[in-house]
């Protein structure tokens, strides 16, 4: 396949510890071009990380974005064409999360979420999915990142919670109006990732339910983002891939 036909988009992609730059490499490694979204990252993120990537020999360009804007998909989309490939893959990864609990939930909170975790996602898919005969590209991608709401309860996230599991049914759904297009869209649960969130009294916390006796890895998610992002995955779609290593919630 020639190689400027391979190009991923993955969004929130703004720390070098997190989830969506591991895909980016893993990715990059399988010599798929690069196209990543941030947000409220360090300073010169996108210069940083654009020559990390560049340096295993594909093409990288970041774009910061609001992912809340109305316009954001549309943006995001025309963007990565123009700059590095029309994109086979799109990895909806990032999320916006905050604290609640019935006491504090408004409307304000609920509102922040859904831009994020739930309009962005959904219209991200369907533009995606809009532009994808047009694009002459042999097969595509959509990987939804989801946080298995559906499992057991998140208490005091209830904005997070329920916008993430959102993300779910619209999985499902539209995995049925767009097979006949040749993408396929799967969302990954990958449990609990010692990513940019955890410290070392959530660490001593979490370890004890996972029965391989570590913690969940950003590679761990790579690994399975880069096999839904092959040919090889092609009779998989409309599932949630609950990716773990076996937590014990509870």
């Amino acid at each position: 396949m020639n190689q400027q036909n391979k190009t991923v988009i993955v969004t929130g992609v703004s720390s070098h510890k997190g989830i969506g730059a591991a895909i980016c490499r893993k990715l990059a490694i399988r010599n798929f071009n690069i196209f990543f979204t941030y947000w409220d990252a360090e300073p010169h993120w996108e210069k940083v990380f654009s020559k990390e990537i560049s340096e295993i020999g594909v093409a990288c360009k970041g774009l910061e974005e609001d992912l809340s804007d109305v316009q954001s998909a549309e943006k995001v989309l025309e963007s990565a064409a123009l700059t590095v490939g029309k994109p086979m893959i799109l990895v909806n990864n990032a999320a916006h999360s905050t604290r609640d609990g019935y006491l504090e939930l408004n409307a304000k909170t609920l509102d922040a979420h859904y831009a994020v975790n739930m309009r962005a996602v959904f219209l991200l898919c369907t533009e995606f999915a809009k532009r994808f005969p047009d694009w002459n590209l042999p097969y595509g991608r959509i990987i939804n990142m989801t946080s298995g709401q559906e499992l057991g309860p998140m208490p005091g996230e209830l904005a997070y919670a329920s916008t993430k599991a959102a993300i779910t049914a619209f999985t499902r759904s539209l995995s049925a109006e767009i097979a006949h297009l040749g993408i396929t869209v799967n969302a990954i649960n990958p449990g609990p990732t010692d990513s940019t969130w955890m410290d070392e009294s959530i660490r001593s916390h979490l370890l004890p339910k996972f029965p391989a006796g570590r913690i969940g890895q950003p590679e761990d998610s790579a690994n399975l983002a880069a096999f839904l992002a092959s040919e090889e995955s092609k009779w998989i779609t409309g599932q949630v891939i609950h990716s773990e290593g076996g937590f014990i919630r509870g």
